[in-house]
C-alpha cells in the first residue's frame, strides 16, 4: 500500500511538471507525426472486446464504443465495477492471464483491446506479457481479429521519452517491473502473426476529449506530454474501425 501511495504522490507532481504538450526536439508535436485521426458519422457495427472496461481508458473506450454503435464485451476480474448499462454491453468477469475465463468470447470478435493495469510492484510482473500470449493462442493464427494493447511510455523504445522527473525517478523506482513485462508484451506481438496496434499514450488525464493529438511512429527526439483517456479511447476506436495502423507501433500525445 505504500508503493501505491507514493505513486499516487508522484503521478500528481509528474502531471504538475508535465506541462501538457509533448516536443520533438524542442519543439511542439503540432507539426509532427500524424493528425488525430477522423471517426466516421455512421460506421458499420463491430463486435469488440476490451479487457479492463471497468475503468479508466478501458472504461472510455467502452463508452464510446456503445455510443458509436458497436457491441461490446467487457472482460475484468472486478466486472461489478461497471458503471454502465446497454443492451450492446456484456459485462462478464474474466482473467487477462487465464484464456479459459475468456475463450467462449473470443470467437467472431472484430477486435480485442487490452487496457488493463495493475498496482505498482517492485516483485516481477507478468501479466501483460503472459495474458498476451493466452489472448494470441484463443484467437489462433490464421484469425483476422485486430489485437489492440495499450503500454506506455517506457516501453520498448520509448523508455527515456519521459522527461527528467519520470525517467530518472518515478520510472525506475517505481514502474520498472511494470514497464519491463509492457516489453515483453510488445515483443510477443511484434513476433506473432497476428494483425496488431500497440498505443504508447502519453501521460494520462481526465480531460475531455478534443481530438487535437499527435500520433508519432517515431521516438526520435520526443518528449512526452499529456493526453486525456478519452482521447485514447478516440484512438482506440478509430483505430479498429478504420483497419487502421496495422502492425505499427504509436505514441499519442498533445
Amino acid at each position: 500500500m505504500f508503493k501505491i501511495g507514493l505513486v499516487i504522490a508522484f503521478s500528481a507532481v509528474l502531471a504538475a511538471c508535465s506541462g501538457g504538450n509533448g516536443t520533438k526536439n524542442g519543439e511542439a508535436l503540432l507539426t509532427y507525426g500524424n493528425e488525430a485521426p477522423t471517426l466516421t458519422q455512421n460506421p458499420e457495427q463491430l463486435d469488440l472486446l476490451i479487457f479492463g472496461g471497468t475503468a479508466g481508458v478501458g472504461l472510455e473506450t467502452v463508452k464510446l464504443a456503445l455510443a458509436r454503435g458497436h457491441k461490446v464485451t467487457s472482460v475484468s476480474r472486478r466486472p461489478e465495477r461497471m458503471t454502465l448499462e446497454h443492451d450492446n454491453l456484456n459485462n462478464v468477469k474474466g482473467d487477462f492471464v487465464k484464456s479459459d475465463s475468456y475463450a467462449s468470447f473470443i470467437e467472431g470478435k472484430d477486435a480485442i483491446i487490452s487496457a488493463i493495469g495493475v498496482d505498482a510492484s517492485s516483485e516481477k510482473i507478468t501479466i501483460y506479457s503472459e495474458g498476451m500470449k493466452n489472448v494470441l493462442k484463443a484467437i489462433g493464427s490464421n484469425s483476422s481479429t485486430q489485437v489492440v494493447t495499450i503500454t506506455g511510455i517506457g516501453a520498448g523504445d520509448s523508455k527515456g521519452h519521459g522527461g527528467f522527473f519520470y525517467d530518472r525517478i518515478v520510472n525506475p523506482f517505481l514502474l520498472e517491473e511494470d514497464y519491463a513485462d509492457k516489453t515483453r508484451q510488445e515483443a510477443i506481438l511484434r513476433s506473432s502473426q497476428s494483425r496488431w496496434t500497440i498505443v504508447r499514450p502519453g501521460f494520462l488525464t481526465d480531460d475531455m476529449s478534443e481530438t487535437r493529438y499527435r500520433v508519432l511512429l517515431d521516438m526520435d527526439g520526443v518528449q512526452s506530454g499529456d493526453i486525456s483517456r478519452a482521447d485514447v479511447s478516440h484512438f482506440l476506436l478509430a483505430v479498429v474501425e478504420q483497419g487502421a495502423y496495422i502492425n505499427e507501433t504509436v505514441f499519442l500525445s498533445n
